[in-house]
């Protein structure tokens, strides 16, 4: 069980390495560690959008204060504090477009910095009298939801240590009134108001931020559910190729035992003169040839992603051909292919990747054996392939799971994974593939990168 539960994750990881190093970067680490670095990107993004506010709140409190109610604050070593943040807040933002992962200890700086400048704010403008001394806790808080556990202690010792100072050590701002009595009065009420501003900014922020965190933290769990499924998906596509492979080797001698019988039936005057015999071994000399092939394409494709017999070509030969080969094998009644692909660029597709295209081709014909149509478009480097049939279209299970192996509504035992082949081939490119129903038959959408499939970038044939 323990080097199943292992395989797996090994799995769950080389399927998400491969994900964001087709997004441009090169993390290491467990698949949990690497989806985590990308979430805490995302809660940066979120500590650098309270970082503004906390600065046009800080600059509006400071004007408040010191114009409104004549409390005369350090306003040079405050203003200084606020330039320092901005300052540390374009850089954070400028990360954050980084293509190197954040971790958590990096986070933990963010908020390190955050603590630091709040308790320099609060010792310039009363230490622990300031009713905005319970901001310590919106720190706290960040700190556990963001955080490990370790690191979030940390940030509790470090804030309780913070107002302890600040109840000894700080700048008296004074209170200047007539009388003192009053003016304590005054300073009471002023307090007062203050606390409650501090609570509803803190119980606003609080909700946004919080729910927004939480937000990314289920999209963490759905996208680490998600790369599990891939290499489910992706093991069970090995063990099948692994079986076919087999297969095929297997397959070789009895279909090579086949064709020589034909040739000697061939020479069998008997059998050379019926016509009817004649167009009968005809036809099995073709089944037999196309057996062959498939074979011999087993054989060159297990085991790679690009089979080294992968041919030079274009995209519009490509699917000139494929749509040629794939109708003279299937014979369909009415076959309608478009093709408005404008730059001709040159491509290497492997047989694979033909193979998945023949799959998606025959459930629409089987689908809709009186039409179906094929068009092909080319637009911002991808080449969008568009499938269309009138047939019953999907079932909703189907759509709801499409890709995942033997969903089909035959009860034939084995159907249902020529769509689970080839939308793992198309995501093995890079790409994608979409099926939806239009109300008289259903829409299966190939979109393929056209750079996965180029034997160098921008290289364009006239």
């Amino acid at each position: 069980m323990d080097c199943a539960l292992k395989s797996e994750s090994e799995d769950v990881d080389r399927v998400l390495r491969s994900t964001l190093d087709r997004d441009g970067e090169s993390p290491e680490g467990t698949a949990e560690d690497l989806v985590g670095q990308t979430t805490n990107k995302k809660n940066l993004l979120l500590l650098v959008t309270l970082r503004w506010i906390a600065i046009c709140g800080q600059i509006a409190t400071i004007l408040i204060v010191d114009f409104g109610f004549h409390l005369r604050l350090p306003l040079i070593q405050m203003a200084s504090v606020i330039l320092v943040l901005a300052l540390f807040n374009l850089g954070s933002l400028y990360r954050c477009s980084a293509k190197r992962p954040i971790d958590d200890f990096e986070l933990f700086v963010q908020l390190l910095f955050d603590l630091t400048t709040l308790s320099t704010q609060l010792f310039l403008s009363g230490g622990a009298t300031n009713p905005f001394v319970s901001l310590f806790l919106l720190q706290v808080i960040l700190g556990a939801v963001l955080l490990p556990s370790r690191y979030t202690w940390t940030i509790v010792a470090l804030c309780g240590s913070c107002f302890i100072w600040l109840t000894f050590d700080y700048h008296d701002i004074g209170w200047h009134a007539s009388e003192a009595d009053q003016g304590e009065m005054q300073f009471f009420k002023l307090h007062l108001v203050g606390m409650f501003v501090c609570f509803a900014l803190a119980s606003v922020l609080l909700v946004a931020l919080v729910t927004r965190i939480n937000r990314n933290v289920r999209e963490k769990q759905a996208r680490l559910s998600q790369m599990r499924q891939h290499a489910i998906e992706q093991e069970h596509i090995v063990r099948m190729g692994l079986l076919a492979s087999g297969a095929a080797h297997e397959l070789s001698t009895p279909l090579a035992t086949l064709s020589v019988i034909l040739q000697d039936w061939e020479r069998i005057p008997r059998l050379a003169e019926d016509p009817e015999i004649g167009v009968d071994l005809d036809e099995m000399k073709g089944a037999l040839a196309r057996c062959k092939d498939i074979v011999s394409r087993i054989l060159l494709t297990a085991g790679e992603i690009r089979a080294e017999g992968a041919e030079r070509t274009t995209i519009v030969r490509f699917l000139d051909e494929l749509t040629e080969e794939w109708k003279r094998h299937r014979t369909p009644v009415n076959f309608d292919y478009r093709s408005s692909v404008s730059v001709d660029s040159a491509i290497a597709p492997d047989v694979i990747l033909k193979q998945a295209l023949f799959n998606v081709l025959d459930n629409a014909l089987e689908a809709s054996p009186d039409w179906l149509s094929l068009e092909a478009i080319l637009r911002s480097d991808i080449l969008i392939l568009t499938v269309k049939d009138k047939g019953a279209g999907f079932p909703s299970d189907v759509l709801q799971s499409f890709g995942k192996p033997y969903l089909s509504r035959k009860e034939q035992p084995g159907t249902g994974l020529g769509l689970f082949l080839a939308v793992n081939v198309v995501r093995k490119v890079g790409g994608s593939i979409e099926a939806r129903n239009n109300g008289d038959g259903a829409i299966v959408e190939l979109r393929l990168p056209i750079e996965a499939l180029s034997i160098e970038k921008n290289d364009v044939l006239s």
